[in-house]
């Protein structure tokens, strides 16, 4: 379902092509397969949202569990390349203060210590 690849030290992970929406019936399997890839501390992490339209309720869910995996092994998290119809379902959620969001793989990179 998930697509990863390395830049330098960095993961980057985006969601599998054939999916522009992330929702219940594939948050779960989502959650699940991006929190295995927290399995050492210090890690670095881009999450492409690219090609997502919309996210649900779940999807939200996943996302913020996501973040917290990530800050319990003291690793880092960004978002990008978020949709315009998304970005404002984040901001009426006020996301926008919790999530470290940039506009696309090369802001966030630049991004990490």
């Amino acid at each position: 379902m998930i697509n990863v690849e390395k830049i330098d030290d960095v993961l980057i992970v985006s969601i599998g092509a054939h999916h522009n929406k992330l929702h219940s019936a594939i948050s779960q399997q989502f959650k699940q397969e991006v929190s295995m890839l927290f399995d050492q501390k210090d890690l670095k992490m881009v999450l492409s949202l690219a090609g997502i339209e919309y996210i649900d309720s779940s999807g939200f869910g996943s996302l913020l569990s996501i973040l917290r995996v990530a800050k319990n092994n003291s690793s880092q998290l960004k978002l990008c390349c978020i949709s315009k119809e998304v970005m404002e379902l984040v901001k009426l959620l006020q996301l926008h203060s919790v999530f470290d969001i940039r506009s696309d793989v090369d802001e966030c990179l630049k991004g990490f210590k």
